[in-house]
């Protein structure tokens, strides 16, 4: 009886010349080509469909290699595998490389240039040593190797990288790309291993006494930099300075002196309006007759805006404790002591959110005349410097 398998043997594979597919058996042919190229495949049915795969050039793959791969490729049918999927090379998708897609898909959702900058920086400079590494091979002694260098020295940027790892490694998984528990979980798993991190005690902003404002805004006045008319405008409309330096030409209305803030760039993503004092005005009017960007206080890149750090730089520049933030604290402190404008409209024009959620249901307008002459106020206060000024504006 003619053999079934291992029909050839190594003199015929080498001295075979005839072209077409030469049987050794089992599914596993040598096939030659009409120019004499010179192949190994395998044949077998997959569904009832006929089908074939490449087991490389006979002049690379040795007889008792072919045979080798014929046998896992049996193994694999008698499994129920399909020979050419478990061939496919495994994930090689990288930690880096889904964090890299995370960012990029997320990117819409985010409101500032800042948070998508602190994204990419803790997930490509903190997490660097997981960013080498395949995403499904990620594991429990990679993630604390990272957190633990930043733990205990800074544990809010530490608990915001576990959070954002968890998240790439989540993606990962709902691509297909890993499988199993995420190694960055917090509950129950990484909260065993790591110690109870230390409650952020936040300080407040420093802030500068409301009654040296009029005097530093004099100071200011005297410095021509556009980051000092950002800064003093910052201070006038009583704004957070993300909102100040992405202001842009098509939300001021100069004929009614107001300033519109679109939702996706306040931090309640409501939309803001905010009444120009005479100062106020004044400074973007001027701005105006020069205006080189869609930016109203344009950086030096063309197209950008006024870097983020700008106007604590001039801060610095003048030798001053204070932050850009707490001249927002110095507006309130001020409204609070020399005015009897009421508490609701003193911080709508923080545009604050109401958290009584009964008055918040009830409060349809935005208080804007009112806050408009709190705002006049809050103007003609900053721009006429007294020492020890205390000024009672009624509302």
């Amino acid at each position: 009886m003619a053999r079934s398998i291992n029909r050839l043997n190594a003199r015929a594979v080498a001295t075979i010349t005839k072209h077409g597919r030469h049987a050794d058996g089992g599914g596993l042919y040598l096939s030659i080509s009409p120019n004499g190229g010179r192949r190994w495949v395998f044949l077998y049915r997959w569904h009832g469909k006929p089908t074939e795969i490449g087991l490389g050039s006979a002049r690379d793959v040795t007889l008792a290699r072919a045979r080798e791969l014929r046998r896992q490729a049996r193994s694999n049918l008698a499994e129920g595998l399909n020979p050419k999927d478990a061939r496919k090379p495994p994930n090689t998708a990288t930690f880096g490389e889904c964090a890299d897609r995370v960012i990029e898909a997320m990117r819409p959702s985010w409101r500032n240039e800042k948070h998508i900058a602190q994204w990419t920086m803790t997930l490509r400079h903190y997490a660097a040593p997981l960013r080498h590494l395949p995403v499904d091979k990620v594991g429990t002694d990679d993630v604390l190797s990272v957190l633990k260098t930043l733990w205990n020295l800074k544990p809010e940027t530490a608990s915001r990288l576990r959070g954002r790892i968890e998240r790439v490694l989540d993606a990962a998984k709902a691509q297909g790309l890993r499988s199993g528990e995420n190694p960055a979980r917090w509950r129950g798993h990484l909260n065993q291993l790591l110690p109870k991190r230390p409650r952020l005690t936040r300080g407040h902003h420093a802030a500068m006494s409301y009654l040296a404002v009029p005097g530093f805004i004099s100071n200011l006045q005297s410095r021509s930099a556009i980051a000092a008319l950002a800064l003093e405008f910052a201070i006038l409309t009583a704004a957070r300075s993300s909102e100040v330096l992405g202001a842009r030409w098509n939300e001021l209305d100069l004929d009614r002196a107001i300033w519109t803030v679109p939702p996706e760039r306040m931090k309640a993503a409501r939309e803001h309006r905010v009444p120009l004092s005479s100062r106020a005005l004044r400074i973007v009017t001027d701005l105006e007759d020069s205006r080189t960007s869609d930016f109203v206080f344009p950086g030096e890149k063309a197209g950008r805006p006024l870097s983020g750090g700008a106007l604590e730089m001039v801060l610095r520049r003048m030798k001053e404790g204070a932050t850009v933030h707490g001249f927002r604290s110095s507006f309130r402190d001020w409204a609070a002591e020399c005015t009897n404008f009421p508490n609701e409209v003193c911080e709508a024009a923080l545009a604050h959110v109401i958290r009584n959620q009964a008055e918040a249901a009830y409060r349809r307008g935005d208080l804007f005349e009112k806050r408009r002459k709190l705002m006049d106020s809050w103007g003609t206060y900053c721009i006429v410097p007294t020492e020890e000024k205390v000024l009672a504006f009624r509302s």
